[in-house]
């Protein structure tokens, strides 16, 4: 085969998950136009909870059907008095229903490319090999949430009355953190805590699940035999894909705790050096455990658009920012080492715009818009990083996604017509904000940082929860700082962009997984209110919304003045608590904004989210957009 066909299959491989994603999505549509009829699977789906159809809950069931995520669903279930017990057992039984659905259409799409003798034997292989290893991965996220994150971590917040800087104490005290390079604590692990009498032990994942980690190990040691008897005639990186598959396998397999993180730092070593447009995902990110950032068992294939062409545009805009930023610091050798370990991984990135094939695990309690990884910072040092966007799947999501009663009452709806209109009518600039804002958001992350920032800024458990708002706005910063004006017609819908997102984080404060997100939308909130962007009316519960270039300028004023101390603060290595309590702290369970006119807007739109966040707008129509 030669590569021209090999990119043409590719092609036919792309439009069939864009075709299965809009069939998907037709759920939302039969939703909107109240066809019940058709929604057998959503009845199928509450049946399966024992629950009785009501409109909030087919909602929910169709949000976490169609986009993974289950918020929806625990405010509905609560709304319905269930205990926090019956909500979890509920949730477990959801991803079960999911994960039965998802398999499915993962099976019809290999069918598809292996009954068409699509792309060349090794690569169908690849795809055959992940879905294998898949099935395995979700079958363990049971177990795996049930003992990390609703077992051990809810022992360990009962049993310190929720204060997590003493549970991060006790976690170093007792020396339950996984050692990663050089002896130090590292900023993740591989490993679970297990009762130990009245104490804690760590183990790694093939001791504390050995059944499950078994069967991963099995699966992909098949998966290794079956590459090696293929040749790879099209990218001539069959070796690069059995090296990373059999580093895999030494990582899953390692029982010594202190071990795991160079056991898995191989793996991202190897796994950096396959550069072809079908990328495997393995164990990459830890947002799911807050307190000793085990690794979520992700596990997926991602599928380089094949139209997309490599560029530059994002990271040049970058680079020129970051270094306006860090020229405004007084020199000092150890800000310059951090600032030249920052620029040294922006120069070696990989970027890989495309979709998401296979997915399953944690993946399917939620997809990422995009990601940049890996997080091992000794191994971007070394091989950099990839940073993966799914633009054409959020895209084709966000115009998929129901009109919400909430979001009239919130932004009113002059503020949604000029965004509706933008979302469905202007791709070519939708794409454009996007990589502002998402592809921005990545390269955002790799700033600031060296190999020890995160364990060093996470002493009190809240390095994740400044880290999202360093990266979205490194993003920011990159266009308001920008020279150039190739960008700047995109000004409104950036600051309405803004505006959206960070009001709708506000709707995840009780999600303790995407925390970060929470945190990282107050602190936006209070750049957009100090600005005059928003203001709040308590007495006639109105949001006021002024995107006036005057506004507009007094924002852009706060976010560079906020950023350039927030730099500081990275360079500092300060603990990341400090930097947050400036502009929320922890009230009982969760972060609340300071400022109090904003923690009665904030107070107000969670109470009308829990109200009427899964009802329908029935007064705008996504026939009043599509052309």
């Amino acid at each position: 085969m030669i590569k021209e066909q090999f990119l043409n299959d590719l092609q036919k491989i792309y439009n069939f998950l864009n075709d299965q994603k809009t069939k998907t999505n037709e759920l939302i549509k039969f939703l909107e136009n109240e066809e019940f009829d058709k929604l057998g699977l959503i009845d199928d789906f509450a049946k399966s909870l024992n629950l009785e159809m009501k409109d909030d809950l087919r909602f929910a069931l169709v949000t976490r059907l169609v986009n993974l995520r289950d918020d929806s669903l625990v405010q509905v279930l609560k709304k319905l008095d269930k205990t926090e017990i019956e909500i979890i057992n509920l949730q477990e039984k959801a991803y079960s229903f999911v994960k039965d659905y998802w398999h499915d259409i993962h099976t019809k799409f290999i069918d598809f490319i292996v009954q068409n003798s699509l792309l060349t034997p090794f690569y169908r292989e690849v795809f055959i090999g992940v879905y294998n290893v898949g099935l395995q991965m979700s079958s363990w996220q049971t177990s795996w949430t049930a003992h990390i994150i609703n077992g051990i971590n809810k022992e360990l917040v009962a049993k310190f009355d929720g204060d997590e800087a003493n549970i991060m104490k006790y976690l170093e005290d007792e020396k339950l953190f996984d050692l990663g390079h050089g002896g130090i604590t590292a900023d993740r692990c591989y490993s679970a805590l297990v009762k130990n009498g009245e104490k804690y032990k760590s183990q790694a994942y093939i001791k504390a699940f050995k059944k499950e980690t078994t069967e991963v190990v099995d699966a992909l040691e098949e998966f290794a035999d079956k590459l090696i008897e293929l040749e790879d005639e099209i990218y001539n990186q069959k070796w690069d894909y059995v090296l990373y598959i059999q580093a895999l396998i030494k990582a899953f397999s390692e029982d010594r705790t202190n071990e795991l993180v160079s056991k898995w730092a191989d793996v991202d070593r190897a796994w950096m050096k396959i550069k072809t447009p079908i990328q495997i995902g393995h164990p990459l990110e830890y947002y799911e455990d807050h307190f000793r950032k085990a690794v979520a068992l992700e596990w997926d294939i991602r599928l380089t658009n094949p139209k997309f062409a490599q560029n530059d545009h994002r990271v040049n805009k970058i680079k020129s920012a970051f270094s306006k930023i860090y020229s405004s610091f007084a020199p000092c050798e150890n800000y310059k080492k951090i600032y030249d370990f920052s620029f040294a991984s922006l120069d070696k990135v990989q970027l890989y715009v495309g979709r998401p094939a296979l997915f399953f695990g944690a993946e399917l309690n939620g997809l990422f818009s995009a990601q940049v990884v890996p997080n091992d910072e000794v191994v971007s040092l070394e091989e950099g990083k990839k940073i993966f966007a799914f633009s054409d799947e959020i895209l084709q999501s966000s115009r998929a996604k129901p009109f919400l009663k909430l979001s009239r009452e919130i932004f009113g709806q002059e503020l949604l017509t000029r965004d509706r209109t933008f979302l469905f009518n202007e791709t070519a600039s939708w794409h454009q904000v996007y990589d502002i804002s998402t592809i921005g958001h990545e390269y955002g992350h790799i700033l600031w940082c060296d190999e020890e920032t995160e364990s060093v800024m996470n002493k009190t458990g809240n390095f994740k929860n400044i880290e999202e708002f360093k990266a979205t706005t490194g993003g920011l910063i990159s266009y308001l700082l920008d020279d150039e004006n190739d960008e700047k017609h995109l000004k409104e819908q950036v600051l309405i962009d803004l505006v959206k997102r960070s009001v709708g984080l506000v709707g995840w404060m009780e999600v303790d997984e995407v925390q970060p997100y929470y945190c990282e939308g107050l602190i936006h909130l209070c750049g957009l209110f100090e600005s005059g962007v928003l203001s709040w009316d308590n007495e006639k519960k109105k949001l006021n919304i002024d995107i006036n270039d005057k506004k507009f300028e007094a924002l852009k004023a706060w976010y560079i003045e906020n950023y350039t101390a927030l730099a500081k603060h990275y360079l500092e290595k300060l603990d990341a608590t400090a930097f947050l309590n400036r502009y929320a702290t922890k009230k009982e369970k969760y972060f609340m904004p300071n400022d109090e006119n904003i923690n009665l807007f904030v107070t107000y739109y969670f109470k009308r989210y829990q109200e009427i966040g899964q009802e329908l707008d029935s007064v705008d129509k996504k026939e009043n957009y599509i052309k």
